[in-house]
């Protein structure tokens, strides 16, 4: 099993672990705050098993029928964990909206308190992880999986000092007025998610500071050419779509075009080496005089 795999399993079995520790909070305490804090990490767990289904598909090898891979898998997985986010949000929001009507009185605050803190804890720790890990090996789901889990712990945080107000000051009506704050803010980070995921499966371009090194190992790797035009990129997962043409003179041989396009073509996989790289080789009476690299 990956790396990839691993921490996509650990995500399940964490998830598990800090929706159990919130159940138990909100079963001691009765708060509707604490409430909307567990059914969001309800949809953690569903996420989470989605990204490992997802990153198990992405990592399949190209095929008959899928001659570019599987790669996009996980964006699926990243759209669907926007929606859920997104389902989430709704639902504390209609528990806050009963609250409203009806606040709950707390029950054994500070023992439920405790054990939500622990479970916010947890999750920290296993957001950092995912995040820092994801990036490395170019996993939107996994990336995507750290950033739900990092609204997770702002709300977390936002729900124990809600909560801790609303024992000091009396007011029962802080506890759902705090849940529906928290549902609002994981609204807004479910829309992102999902809007960054449906950007990515519309063959979205490599990120500014990958295209920049791309465009300076080309115009730096094309010497023999007389230009580079037409370049573009796009990315799935941790793979690198790069296409271009490269314009040599008429009287060119093969073996030399195909020498200056293995000397581009080493050169990207340096610094990207899951890169696919397409390059045609034109006559120079191909040459444009629009997005050119090299002259």
């Amino acid at each position: 099993m990956n790396s990839t795999l691993k921490i996509a399993s650990g995500s399940i079995a964490v998830g598990v672990v800090v929706l159990l520790l919130k159940l138990a909070a909100w079963r001691l305490t009765d708060s509707v705050a604490l409430l909307s804090d567990a059914l969001e990490s309800t949809v953690n767990v569903a996420t989470a098993i989605a990204a490992l289904i997802a990153i198990r598909v992405a990592a399949r090898p190209a095929d008959e029928g899928h001659p570019y891979g599987h790669h996009k898998a996980e964006f699926f997985s990243a759209v669907l964990e926007g929606v859920m986010i997104i389902l989430a949000a709704l639902l504390i929001m209609h528990e806050a909206w009963k609250g409203f009507f009806a606040p709950p009185a707390l029950n054994a605050p500070f023992p439920g308190l405790a054990i939500n803190a622990l479970a916010g804890l947890i999750n920290g720790l296993w957001c950092w992880v995912l995040i820092s890990r994801g990036r490395q090996l170019a996993s939107p789901a996994l990336v995507a999986d750290g950033k739900h889990l990092l609204t997770d712990v702002f709300s977390s945080l936002g729900v124990l000092g809600g909560v801790c107000l609303a024992i000091v000051t009396g007011w029962a009506v802080l506890d759902p007025l705090l849940a529906a704050i928290v549902g609002l803010h994981i609204l807004w980070s479910g829309w992102k998610v999902t809007a960054a995921s449906l950007s990515s499966l519309m063959d979205e371009a490599v990120p500014e500071a990958e295209l920049a090194q791309i465009r300076a190992i080309i115009s730096d790797q094309a010497f023999g050419a007389i230009e580079v035009h037409d370049l573009r990129t796009r990315h799935a997962g941790k793979v690198s779509f790069i296409e271009f043409h490269l314009v040599v003179d008429g009287e060119t041989t093969v073996n030399a075009a195909h020498a200056i396009c293995d000397r581009i073509e080493n050169s990207i996989l340096a610094i990207l080496p899951d890169a696919e790289i397409t390059i045609h080789v034109e006559p120079d009476h191909m040459t444009e005089h629009s997005g050119v690299l090299v002259i």
